[in-house]
């Protein structure tokens, strides 16, 4: 679409929002910032955008509706909402800001969805990339928005992106050169509903790649593997159990590339981060960096040098005999439970948050021992106690403040003991997201 003179409404400010109305701006549009929080202030939004940007806070005005050619979705607005589809009875295009990023950007993508694991894959395949070529930017959920660097990207560029399930439900044309879904167990479905629903959106990822393509899928996940059978893009499965025919595999401790001929990456004893999760995640990040033709070498060089992302059981200090883990970024059970089976002594956890809809049964069945004391805050503390004491686990204590749950977790754990942030909940309500949460748990630990 030619942008020049086109009326553009970005629906939704924040980070995605503002480089979306920016790089409209720089394209010719005539652009419309519309929030529906009127406490915002003003000034301050004009200032993070281009002049001539029109400011619309409060109550969505119908008249908005005029003349509009595009409007460009952030991901963290609903698109069921009423005023969304009226536009769309209006026939109104409704992009998200990773279309727009991918209709202006050059270069090749490299597109990374799941339930868990996306930061971390999506990093370490930013690492290798950066090894194999020139012009690498890596985008998306992971802090920087695409539509924030679409106009540096050149035709040889190669733009690794972490996507959502919310940034996915507004795609069009995005096709990206090898895709990835990780996993999928439930998240989001305040958001998305149903599960199948959740599921449709996270497949959107491969909708419009070719047989020139790749997607790259989780065997070991029923609903992946399936999804594998009937698409169009050649599917690349790696595995954490068993030898593939092609692909990437664990055959013991030893990672196996499959993909042309078969090559042992390394084992797990040379990486630098834990766990089967860890591994899966490795497993898909060398399939896709070796379906793009990255030689072996500059994969092994940086798989066994890469020491994981901030925020995810990330390893903070051990002080007075008690070592503590900052992993925020459980905001759901299943990145949870990963948490908790990294763990190798008794631990001290701090759950609990804002209410995505999340069962967390199975949560609370992967304590099996390694949790010897719960401590809950947030407006899940009631949800996740009544499922911990049905479930036979009932030391809890709940706590008003983060900052009191962190001071109850180190007045119950002992020498040998860890205490483990993985709150298997988002951070909203106390914070503005993981990451905030995170620095203040290790901000709190450094003060001990």
């Amino acid at each position: 679409m030619d942008l020049q003179g086109k009326k553009v409404l970005v629906f939704g400010s924040g980070i995605s929002g503002e480089a979306a109305a920016g790089l409209l701006a720089e394209r010719g549009a005539q652009v419309v910032l519309y929030d529906g929080n009127e406490k915002l202030d003003r000034a301050a939004v004009a200032g993070r955008v281009p002049g001539g940007t029109q400011i619309v806070l409060g109550e969505f005005p119908e008249a908005l509706l005029d003349g509009l050619d595009l409007v460009v979705m952030s991901p963290g607005v609903p698109t069921d909402l009423p005023v969304v589809v009226r536009m769309r009875e209006k026939s109104i295009p409704v992009w998200g800001e990773i279309e727009l990023a991918y209709a202006c950007a050059k270069g090749d993508v490299l597109a990374i969805t799941g339930t868990n694991g996306k930061t971390t894959t999506t990093t370490l395949l930013g690492e290798i990339m950066r090894g194999a070529a020139d012009s690498v930017f890596v985008v998306g959920n992971i802090g920087t928005p695409y539509t924030g660097i679409a106009s540096d990207t050149r035709e040889d560029s190669v733009t690794v992106a972490e996507v959502s399930s919310f940034q996915l439900e507004t795609v069009h044309s995005f096709r990206p050169k090898v895709s990835a879904i990780l996993n999928i167990t439930p998240d989001h479905l305040n958001r998305h509903h149903t599960m199948e629903a959740y599921i449709a959106a996270k497949e959107r990822i491969a909708e419009n790649q070719t047989e020139d393509d790749y997607c790259v899928l989780n065997y070991e996940d029923e609903v992946l593997r399936e999804f594998g059978r009937d698409i169009r893009p050649q599917v690349l499965y790696f595995s954490s159990r068993r030898k593939l025919k092609r692909g990437v595999w664990m055959d013991g401790d030893r990672i196996v590339c499959g993909i042309g001929e078969e090559t042992v990456i390394c084992t797990t004893g040379e990486l630098q981060i834990l766990g089967v999760h860890n591994y899966e995640n490795v497993m898909a990040a060398v399939a896709m960096a070796g379906a793009y033709g990255v030689p072996a070498d500059v994969i092994r060089r940086v798989v066994t040098s890469f020491k994981g992302v901030e925020h995810r059981i990330e390893f903070v200090a051990e002080k007075n005999g008690v070592a503590f883990y900052n992993d925020s970024k459980g905001t759901n059970p299943d990145a949870a439970i990963r948490g908790i089976r990294a763990m190798n002594r008794p631990t001290v956890l701090i759950g609990g948050g804002y209410d995505k809809d999340s069962a967390y049964d199975e949560w609370i069945r992967a304590f099996d021992g390694r949790v010897k004391k719960l401590v809950l805050i947030g407006a899940t503390r009631e949800k996740i106690a009544e499922t911990a004491r049905k479930l036979g686990f009932t030391d809890i204590v709940m706590a008003d403040s983060f900052e009191e749950a962190f001071e109850k977790c180190t007045e119950y754990a002992e020498p040998g003991d860890a205490v483990l942030l993985s709150p298997a909940c988002a951070s909203w309500g106390m914070f503005k997201n993981y990451e905030e949460r995170g620095d203040k748990f290790k901000e709190l630990v450094e003060q001990l």
